[in-house]
């Protein structure tokens, strides 16, 4: 089997190479993770290289890609505050609003770029886009300022 896998890795990686790509094969392993809170599922990836480079990824309640870190322990310390943060999170009366919500953003990322590699659009339709997306961020900057922060542990990555 491992020979069969590694001929398809290397007919790949030649296609890639005649496409112009840079290819570097690296052996590593896949980490799964999931978590059960009380019926709500949470999931993570996070895959090890031989340079020792972790990368992390929340697969569930939606895709989000979270980092690469240097150690193992980063990782798992990482995903015990995510971990705590959605125990407290779903206990939200909005918990399942803001977890369509989130879905939504991704569902919309995925539009996005369909329409940046399928069409020409018009600079206004650019403007229009551009216009949406930065109010978008204004409400979330707003909706922070209005609201009562909750976790303390660790400070917020993007806001």
């Amino acid at each position: 089997m491992r020979k069969l896998i590694n001929a398809e890795v290397l007919e790949h990686s030649m296609k890639l190479q005649q496409m112009g790509g840079k290819v570097n094969v690296v052996n590593s392993k896949l980490c799964y993770v999931s978590f059960d809170i009380s019926g709500f599922t949470l999931e993570y990836v996070y895959n090890i290289n031989k340079k020792g480079n972790y990368f992390l990824e929340r697969i569930k309640p939606y895709p989000l890609p979270l980092r690469e870190f240097a150690s193992e322990q980063d990782v798992v310390d990482i995903i015990a505050i995510d971990l705590e943060q959605f125990k407290n999170a779903i206990r939200s009366h909005h918990s399942g609003e803001f977890v369509d919500s989130g879905r939504c953003m991704v569902d919309v990322l995925k539009k996005f770029e369909d329409l940046f590699l399928y069409y020409n659009i018009s600079s206004d339709n650019m403007n229009l886009l551009s216009d949406k997306m930065h109010e978008l961020d204004k409400i979330i900057s707003q909706v922070k300022s209005d609201s009562k922060r909750l976790f303390f542990k660790k400070e917020p990555d993007n806001l």
